[in-house]
């Protein structure tokens, strides 16, 4: 059996909590597995002859690329898009004129105008997750489904030494897919999350807790899984701004700025500290669809497209609900208007619901919880405290919805 030694001094480490920490988890060999621009690389075994370039994934109504008489794809460029969509994913290509995923598409045209534009297919990248992830299966038995591109294995206890095994397992994902793969390895899941990072595309990097110093601590802190920009604006206040340095803080301080769980959560992540097992099975906390629109619409002038985007979105959270053999307790509505502020109205029902009849008469009641003061840009429909006993199926007719609200006293621009 391949286990990592400890190869770096205990004496480095400031408590006795953080030593026999590092005694017991070091032995473990903990992999993360994330595909390399997933989505993108998927579009590419389509359209190969666009592999090289700057190619964006994402958009409403973009069309698909076409064949002309010379066998060559003709794409839309990104500088022609007009609408509200964002960047779904980006070629490396795309990245290094700084167009990354979660931008919208018309703040990323100003960045890569001739970028080329690609619609997204969601049952084209399921079908390769599935594929990776069966292959993935035929090395390693424990898995932690992470989403739809990425997941950690357990490694520990397969007697293979690291680097050939690694080997094996990348293999098997181009095998299977045609796409590639990056992995980082370390005696645990946050250390090995950075590491899947660091050497993208193709990448392997395989660290041991002595090689924190080196390799780790000069990184920002915000590479650290679960320091997001708020709490990285509140280090960089203090003086933080690498992962070294966060190390070097007083436990005691940054318990005092983040509160005591967090605070302390800090100070172990940044000595590598982390002993979570992998999770095999797990069971979604909430289910949920949200459509962005084209247009900004009025809650009283676009009632029927209201009531027919709220159909379609609790249409689709009742399939998803179907399809993993869920009932809801909880049904939510998420508002956002034409100001970007954010509403969120959440309802508890007395027994489980799934029919999309169900979610929208309970939207029904959180509706009536709204101030409208704008027109609406986006909404969104969640099913929360989720269990796998059925309720009651829902056979009251369908409740006016836009229809009952469009005749209160709306004073929306």
């Amino acid at each position: 059996m391949r286990r990592y030694t400890l190869p770096v001094s205990l004496d480095r480490f400031e408590t006795k909590l953080l030593k026999d920490l590092l005694v017991a988890i070091t032995a473990r060999r903990i992999a993360h597995l994330d595909m390399d621009a997933f989505f993108a690389s998927v579009e590419l075994l389509r359209y190969p002859q666009l592999k090289g370039k700057p190619v964006v994934v994402g958009g409403r109504r973009v069309p698909a690329p076409q064949l002309n008489a010379e066998g060559e794809y003709i794409c839309g460029r990104l500088g022609d898009y007009v609408g509200r969509g964002v960047v779904t994913t980006s070629t490396y290509e795309a990245r290094a004129l700084g167009v990354f995923s979660g931008m919208g598409l018309m703040q990323s045209a100003r960045l890569a105008p001739d970028a080329l534009l690609l619609p997204a297919d969601f049952e084209a990248y399921k079908h390769h997750s599935r594929l990776f992830k069966q292959a993935v299966a035929t090395v390693v038995n424990v898995i932690e489904d992470r989403g739809i591109d990425e997941i950690y294995l357990d490694l520990t206890d397969i007697d293979e030494d690291t680097e050939p095994l690694a080997q094996r397992i990348k293999a098997a994902v181009r095998d299977a897919t045609g796409l590639s793969c990056s992995i980082g390895i370390s005696p645990n899941k946050l250390l090995s999350k950075i590491c899947s990072d660091l050497d993208k595309p193709d990448g392997l990097t395989i660290l041991q807790i002595g090689d924190l110093p080196d390799r780790i601590w000069p990184l920002p802190v915000s590479k650290v899984n679960g320091i997001g920009p708020k709490a990285t604006r509140k280090l960089e206040q203090l003086g933080i701004a690498t992962i070294g340095e966060l190390a070097q803080a007083s436990e005691q301080v940054l318990q005092q700025h983040f509160g005591t769980h967090y605070g302390q959560w800090l100070h172990q992540a940044a000595h590598g500290i982390d002993d979570r097992p992998l999770v095999i099975e797990r069971q979604p906390k909430s289910l949920s669809r949200e459509t962005t629109f084209e247009r900004n619409l009025h809650v009283r002038h676009d009632r029927a497209e209201l009531t027919r985007i709220t159909d379609s979105l609790c249409q689709r959270v009742s399939q998803d609900l179907a399809t993993k053999s869920f009932w809801c307790r909880t049904v939510g509505l998420k508002v956002k208007f034409a100001d970007f502020t954010v509403v969120t109205r959440d309802v508890s029902l007395p027994q489980p619901v799934q029919s999309a009849q169900a979610l929208r008469q309970a939207l029904s009641e959180c509706l009536k919880r709204v101030q409208w003061h704008d027109r609406i840009r986006l909404l969104g429909v969640r099913a929360s405290a989720l269990s796998d006993q059925p309720g009651v199926i829902q056979q009251n007719p369908q409740l006016g919805f836009w229809e009952a609200e469009s005749d209160r006293k709306l004073e929306t621009k």
